[in-house]
């Protein structure tokens, strides 16, 4: 059970990874969705710039490594003070994530007229509070 719970969460991050290398490069399939827009308006909260999703984009793919040395699944690498602090930090991130800014993203946004807000309540934010549990797990 734990070797798939891993494999999901790993399965996953590689695909929010890869997606961010493609918007990165330009690609717009999914990106209406993927960026909070302000209150009253249809204008982004942000533009995300080039280089900015690029670091998103390896950050996670850092955290799927993580995941796969803390469950002890890289061979030759095991888990080791690093991946544990790699995983507390992750599952912060996660979790943090997850409850959100009080405004825009998570459980607790203000502004949820958007398609973004409605994929954040039913997809992104319950997605980081899986991941971030995963993390927890890995640690015991």
């Amino acid at each position: 059970m734990k070797l798939f719970v891993i494999l999901v969460a790993v399965g996953l991050l590689w695909f929010i990874s890869l997606l961010h290398i493609y918007w990165a490069f330009g690609g717009r399939w999914g990106s209406a969705a993927a960026i909070p827009v302000r209150e009253g308006e249809h204008k982004p909260a942000f533009t995300p710039r080039k280089w900015g999703t690029l670091l998103v984009a390896i950050l996670i793919f850092m955290a799927s490594v993580v995941l796969v040395v803390q469950g002890g699944y890289l061979q030759g690498y095991q888990a080791n003070g690093l991946s544990k602090i790699g995983s507390v930090v992750c599952a912060f991130v996660f979790i943090i994530r997850a409850v959100g800014d009080f405004k825009y993203v998570g459980f607790f946004k203000k502004i949820k007229h958007s398609q973004f807000a409605r994929y954040d309540t039913w997809f992104y934010s319950p997605l980081c509070l899986f991941l971030g549990i995963v993390y927890i797990i890995l640690l015991y």
